[in-house]
């Protein structure tokens, strides 16, 4: 799904949960390739220029997630949360810190199913894999929350994808470390259909949401 449509339809569903007409979704698919900015996002961290990133098929989008510029595109997994976080007075409380360490876990533990031991760095959102060959970062986290508590935006999982595009960038505005994908590290042949459907049972776990799959979500 190209992403402005995907934008459009998150804003469509968010619109709709914060006035308690539609219950939470997630929203699991893929886009055509694209880089996408934050409220942090640096022109410096963009390193090929406008001409370039046409001749190569690939447009830049400035949006109101949080976070600095980052990549989608084909074999990534990438998850819109669309959920009413509880209110202050409501319990369990649930803050947007809270709220992406949740996603961090979900992202953990669907790793772990494939051998993949992923962790969090302190100071920095999103799940790395750490070892001897250094810090690679599998997969990038980046929301919004509306004023009436629903998020927006989510996460993005590197699990088939050609690598060779963030050397456009400057991932999530990060210098000195490397990315990976799931493929990269287990060199299993994977797919975003087999990991997606690993992920949104974890989901419901974490988030203790019952998941069901939607129709007409798309109307």
């Amino acid at each position: 799904m190209p992403y402005r449509e995907a934008w459009a339809l998150q804003q469509r569903l968010a619109a709709a949960r914060g006035q308690d007409e539609t219950p939470d979704r997630l929203l699991l698919l893929e886009h055509p390739p694209v880089y996408t900015t934050g409220s942090a996002g640096q022109d410096a961290h963009v390193l090929w220029s406008a001409q370039e990133m046409a001749a190569r098929g690939i447009e830049l989008v400035e949006t109101n997630r949080g976070g600095d510029v980052t990549w989608h595109g084909p074999g990534q997994l990438v998850g819109y949360p669309i959920l009413r976080l509880p209110r202050r007075a409501q319990a369990p409380r649930l803050d947007v810190h809270g709220y992406l360490r949740r996603l961090e876990r979900v992202l953990i533990r669907t790793l772990a199913d494939y051998g993949i031991e992923a962790t969090t760095r302190p100071g920095r959102t999103g799940v790395w894999v750490v070892d001897g060959r250094g810090e690679r970062k599998l997969a990038a986290i980046g929301v919004r929350v509306t004023a009436r508590a629903v998020t927006l935006h989510g996460f993005a999982l590197n699990v088939c994808n050609a690598l060779d595009w963030y050397q456009g960038i400057v991932a999530c505005g990060i210098r000195g470390h490397g990315v990976s994908s799931m493929v990269a590290e287990t060199g299993a042949a994977l797919t975003v259909e087999e990991v997606s459907a690993r992920l949104t049972g974890y989901f419901g776990a974490v988030f203790s949401l019952e998941m069901r799959a939607c129709e007409g979500v798309l109307s």
